[in-house]
């Protein structure tokens, strides 16, 4: 089993990891000041960010507020759908790979 596993790439484990985790993530709303981050420039004391809230726009889009994920981030849905098609592409990739083998 753990052969199988390690045959699957790095990244296409981190974006599927990433989206189920972001999925199951509790939602906060636009105005939710004390939120957990990652972000350097807001743990710096920034007020303003290009990336952030884009995290938090995914877990709206999946838990289906589509305004409330807009209001996030404009850029959260079309990162869910680049990042699908990565998916997407990598599992087909590996399919044809093993299929082969």
């Amino acid at each position: 089993m753990l052969n199988w596993l390690s045959r699957i790439p790095l990244e296409l484990i981190f974006w599927v990891v990433s989206l189920l985790l972001l999925a199951i993530a509790e939602p906060q709303g636009h105005e939710a000041v004390n939120h957990f981050t990652f972000c350097p420039l807001a743990n710096l004391g920034l007020d303003w960010c290009p990336g952030c809230g884009l995290g938090r726009s995914v877990t709206q889009l999946f838990h289906g507020n589509l305004e409330e994920s807009f209001h996030q981030h404009w850029l959260g849905i079309p990162a869910v759908v680049i990042i699908g098609l990565r998916i997407i592409t990598l599992g087909r990739y590996e399919w044809k790979k093993n299929k082969n083998r």
